[in-house]
């Protein structure tokens, strides 16, 4: 009988310089911070948990431009304007393309607001000075991190954690769906942990792809906080002395079971709870530039079957692609419309809910389609998904499955932030995500074909 030939198994990796750099940015306390409509407080009192900013420099050469991706502990933007002029001012202060930056919000609800138009509410006015200082801490992180990048290897493992639950509940009395845990449906629980690991095996960073929103802090809240991940990337930075980014995966549908609470003991449970996987996960992976190979058998009180993990060739292939998704827009008021409609309204919810629906409407402008932005990275044979809206993890398990060579990291709130991408079939429910959304039915669909086309073309093409 011929030798048996088993695969190998090994983990997506990628060999290159990289260079990690990690920064405070903490607002100050009294600025503007009020994200729940049901909220009766407009600034915060004080700090629960630091916010951090960490980054990654990536190069497969030394010569070579840089990829960065940055991974903040901040919610959303109301206003693409002052995304865009915080990214332009990053982009130019080190010479980037477009293409080469992935701005990552963790997307924490108890965070400060990021639009200067809310400058003439209390504690307005430290909102601008405060989007200054993200971008120069940003610009000086990526210059360390440029600056100190080494030779290293990025080692990724799928792993799982609970936290995550369905969050689409129906109320049938009221033939609606509410925002809170739907313990019927099934959640996607995936977890992707990158490894960084220099030339003596030293850990030199971690990285967390869950897909969760930070909604466990709520209108109760006074503080700032990063909600649950301030609490996971203290216990696995603790262990494993590296800094640890969070990236924000496909949580359109996903949040806690228990959230909108003002109870910082359960967002820093819900950390440990994250914490222990990521570390559970890191555990669970072979050495740097191995992988686990069939030796063969040894005649014992049973036959046994020996695996021994051997030296394996890393890749460094590095490649960027930016892509524009043209996505169809729902009918929709015009500016002027909510503005007037804004102006007239004394209901303190309803005028949030319509500030940001103006927010919205300036975003995707007044035309039948809004172009947006699509990022992807290959790395070794792993790749890298980037986009500014909220999918439902239904992208994320559509990406994993038509790109299973690879590890896939998906992520949500990449660049900017403009609306939900649910599935198509829920467009005639009455629903937070459906009305919220300015895209029309079919955006999520639309936006998984043409990525999944995309992914494979760079794939097949280099």
């Amino acid at each position: 009988m011929a030798q048996q030939n088993y695969p190998i198994i090994k983990h997506s990796s990628f060999s290159g310089l990289i260079g990690v750099a990690q920064k405070d940015i903490t607002p100050p306390v009294g600025i503007y911070s009020r994200n729940w409509g049901a909220s009766e407080y407009d600034i915060a009192e004080g700090i629960h948990r630091p916010l951090m900013l960490t980054c990654l420099t990536i190069q497969s050469a030394e010569k070579e431009k840089p990829v960065v991706i940055v991974s903040a502990d901040l919610g959303w933007w109301k206003n693409t304007e002052d995304e865009r002029s915080l990214r332009k001012g990053i982009l130019d202060a080190l010479s980037l393309d477009p293409g080469r930056l992935m701005f990552c919000l963790s997307h924490t609800h108890a965070g400060p607001s990021l639009c200067m138009d809310d400058a003439d509410k209390p504690g307005g006015d430290l909102i601008a000075p405060y989007l200054k200082d993200v971008m120069e801490i940003t610009i000086k992180a990526v210059s360390e991190a440029l600056s100190s990048a080494k030779r290293a290897v990025l080692t990724w493992e799928y792993g799982k954690c609970n936290l995550a639950k369905n969050r689409d509940l129906p109320q049938p009395e009221k033939n609606r769906f509410l925002v809170g845990l739907n313990s019927e449906e099934k959640a996607d629980d995936t977890l992707l942990v990158g490894r960084i690991t220099d030339d003596q095996d030293k850990i030199m960073a971690t990285l967390a792809n869950y897909a969760c929103h930070p909604t466990t802090l709520a209108w109760d809240n006074r503080l700032i906080s990063p909600d649950f991940i301030g609490a996971m990337r203290a216990l696995v930075e603790t262990e494993t002395q590296a800094p640890c980014l969070f990236l924000q995966g496909a949580s359109g549908d996903l949040s806690p079971a228990e959230q909108y609470s003002g109870n910082y003991k359960l967002a820093d449970r819900y950390g440990r709870q994250l914490g222990y996987a990521v570390l559970a996960t890191l555990e669970s992976m072979l050495s740097p530039k191995s992988n686990l190979s069939y030796e063969g058998a040894v005649e014992s009180g049973a036959p046994l079957a020996v695996w021994r993990e051997k030296a394996e060739k890393i890749p460094d292939t590095l490649l960027v692609k930016m892509i524009d998704v043209a996505l169809p827009l729902k009918p929709m008021p015009s500016l002027s419309e909510i503005e007037r409609e804004w102006s007239l309204c004394d209901d303190r919810v309803l005028k949030e809910r319509l500030w940001r629906k103006r927010c919205i409407r300036k975003a995707v402008g007044d035309g039948n389609t809004a172009s947006m932005p699509v990022w992807i990275w290959q790395l070794g044979d792993s790749l890298l998904i980037g986009q500014c809206n909220e999918a439902y993890s239904e992208f994320q398990l559509h990406m994993r499955a038509a790109l299973s060579a690879h590890a896939v990291v998906v992520m949500n709130v990449v660049n900017g932030s403009i609306g939900y991408l649910p599935p198509a079939a829920l467009y005639t429910e009455d629903m937070y995500v459906v009305w919220q959304t300015p895209f029309e039915k079919g955006s999520l669909e639309l936006l998984t074909e043409t990525v999944t086309s995309q992914a494979h073309l760079m794939i097949f093409e280099k």
